[in-house]
């Protein structure tokens, strides 16, 4: 039995060190195919050019769809503010204008008994500050009590505050300070309300037509400042924390630049897209609100990541390669494509900086490569 026992560890030990002897040869079978030799004087003639490897940040961008979108707070929707008619559109679409420019004409019934009232009103309030002062005279002269003064300055108080609540009313319709002065100086109402702009913009849409009755609130156009533009960028959700508020992008065929502004709590559920923000920062005018564009966004570099020309990187199978110069010759290294756009990717691998990589020529090398390979 003891005999037995003796041999089985000496099998063992006998299949240990043939395996290792195994994995050993293997290895540096695996290292000798890796390297061959090329002279330089084939080098030259195969056009094989080199290029030390180093990072370059953002050199490698991937592309995605964008729309462009006007900010909220550089469109106005300008709406009715009363029950009337279109008696006259004083702008047309595509039409810039200034602020304070006449954009449309409303005749209304509403708006003319709001003007009655504003005179009433004023009346009213002539009316008891002057029976106020004459009040505070007569007491001044102990001819009347302090308590008749006291009511006539409430009585003036009141009818002031019934006058600016007039005047608020139709500062809400649309009418300017100065049209309310007017009126009240002249005690002549306007027979229609004209509606100003805000601000500076373009009719951008013009929802009625001269003749049109329309109800308080009806929208009439709408008013845009196209100067300020953004970008609404979709991408995939697993990607989204990648480009921070801050990150420059170029859009595709234009020579427009944007920043990211800020990303999307929300996902939308059917895409699984994240909406990006970015602000148009040069060259605004060649974007037009609604348009659909494509823009590149920097893949976002990591460490040991390292960005080459596409035609630096060969395949053999699934596996990619890329010829690091030696003292004789070349090795190929086998690497990892992390992300690729246009006629860059980006690498992950046993390579370091300053190493010379081929990046051009690499077709040849990759043939003298198998022809190694497959002669040992």
């Amino acid at each position: 039995m003891r005999i037995f026992h003796s041999w089985v560890q000496a099998r063992l030990i006998v299949c240990a060190v043939v395996a290792l002897c195994t994995y050993t040869s293997t290895a540096q079978s695996a290292e000798r195919s890796a390297k061959f030799a090329v002279a330089s004087s084939q080098v030259q003639a195969l056009g094989i050019q080199t290029a030390p490897l180093r990072s370059q940040a953002e050199s490698v961008r991937t592309s995605y769809p964008a729309q462009v979108v006007i900010p909220p707070h550089a469109e106005q929707v300008i709406s009715s503010p009363v029950n009337g008619l279109i008696s006259q559109l004083l702008v047309q679409p595509n039409d810039a204008v200034r602020a304070g420019a006449p954009l449309i004409r409303i005749a209304s019934a509403e708006f003319g008994q709001q003007q009655l009232q504003l005179l009433q009103a004023s009346t009213r309030a002539s009316l008891a500050a002057q029976s106020s002062n004459r009040e505070q005279a007569l007491f001044a002269e102990g001819l009347i009590a302090q308590r008749r003064v006291q009511e006539a300055q409430a009585t003036s108080m009141d009818a002031e505050a019934t006058l600016k609540q007039a005047k608020a009313a139709l500062r809400l319709m649309g009418m300017s300070n100065a049209s309310i002065d007017k009126v009240v100086a002249s005690g002549n109402p306007q027979d229609s309300l004209v509606l100003v702009a805000a601000q500076a913009g373009v009719v951008t849409d013009m929802a009625v037509k001269p003749g049109q009755r329309v109800d308080t609130t009806t929208a009439l156009l709408h008013l845009a400042q196209t100067g300020t533009l953004w970008l609404e960028i979709q991408v995939p959700v697993a990607d989204s924390a990648l480009w921070l508020p801050g990150t420059k992008l170029n859009v595709v065929g234009r020579s427009v630049t944007a920043h990211i502004l800020s990303r999307s709590a929300m996902v939308d559920s059917g895409s699984q897209m994240v909406t990006l923000r970015a602000l148009v920062q040069s060259k605004g005018s060649l974007v037009r609100p609604g348009e659909v564009l494509s823009v590149d966004l920097p893949t976002a570099a990591t460490a040991g990541a390292w960005d080459l020309p596409l035609s630096a990187v060969a395949h053999d199978g699934k596996q990619a390669y890329v010829f690091v110069r030696t003292a004789d010759g070349f090795e190929a290294r086998s690497v990892e494509v992390s992300a690729s756009a246009g006629q860059r990717v980006r690498i992950h691998g046993p390579v370091k900086a300053g190493e010379e990589v081929a990046v051009s020529g690499v077709v040849a090398l990759k043939g003298a490569w198998i022809k190694q390979k497959d002669s040992q």
